[in-house]
């Protein structure tokens, strides 16, 4: 009887996802201008890169890397170039593999860019440049994007 109980609990339980663990895999900030970058008046131009990776691990769990990269030119000067990669393991079970693929696209680097962008803050920061807050991003748009233009790739 209490096989029939643990077996009925695992089944009305359904699709699963844990965060295992919230990590910060790699960090780097460069300011090859300075100090001169400091005395400059021009207005600056901010660009941000997104990227991400999955690795599945072992138990249904996968690894997740969001890289967030922002380069900050002052007229044809670099100020700064700050990245970091925020990582997450992520425990997905019982989901069908395009929701499971969906989540690990969308869901999960969700999760990992307040980290990512809390981050990118504290190192421009402490480069001595003004604070910097990236708007939030939409990485279901984003996911969704991403799986148009791989149809859109098969079909050609």
């Amino acid at each position: 009887m209490a096989e029939e109980k643990q077996s009925g609990a695992t089944e009305a339980e359904g699709p699963r996802f844990v965060v295992q663990k919230l990590f910060l895999k790699d960090v780097s900030f460069e300011s090859p201008s300075s100090p001169e970058v400091f005395q400059d008046q021009g207005q600056p131009e901010l660009k941000m890169n997104l990227n991400q990776r999955v690795k599945s691990l072992e138990d249904n769990n996968y690894e997740v890397i969001l890289t967030v990269t922002v380069t900050c030119k002052v007229g044809d000067k670099t100020a700064y170039l700050a990245e970091v990669q925020q990582g997450g393991i992520f425990g997905i079970t019982g989901f069908e593999p395009e929701q499971a693929q969906a989540t690990l696209g969308s869901y999960c680097p969700t999760l990992l860019f307040p980290y990512a962008r809390q981050q990118i803050s504290d190192l421009v920061i402490h480069g001595g440049f003004q604070p910097l807050l990236l708007q939030p991003v939409n990485f279901d748009q984003l996911y969704a994007e991403q799986i148009r233009r791989q149809a859109t790739d098969a079909d050609a």
